[in-house]
């Protein structure tokens, strides 16, 4: 995820929160605080979704990339099939692009 797709998140839970009839008001009682909990609470649900799914595609892709290579024999095959280390690998490296 990047720059962009937070940004994209951002816009998308404010709108949830508008369409609940909350607005970001400022300084509004107690309902400012509400409303600007609201928006945190959306964005950071639709944040974690989208990185769970993000990375749930890197893990089916490395699997799907695999099943597309072409092996000597079944050994290299299991030798070379990605495993939950290697999903780990890749997620994290996400992280450092």
């Amino acid at each position: 995820m990047d720059r962009e797709d937070i940004i994209k998140l951002a816009r998308e839970a404010h709108l949830e929160a508008l369409s609940q009839g909350k607005g970001m008001h400022v300084w509004h009682g107690d309902a400012f605080i509400s409303d600007v909990q609201d928006f945190c609470v959306r964005f950071a649900a639709l944040v974690a979704a989208a990185e769970r799914e993000a990375c749930a595609r890197l893990c089916d892709q490395m699997f799907h990339d695999w099943c597309n290579q072409a092996f000597e024999d079944e050994d290299e095959a299991c030798r070379n099939k990605p495993d939950a280390e290697d999903c780990k690998k890749a997620i994290r490296a996400r992280g450092n692009t």
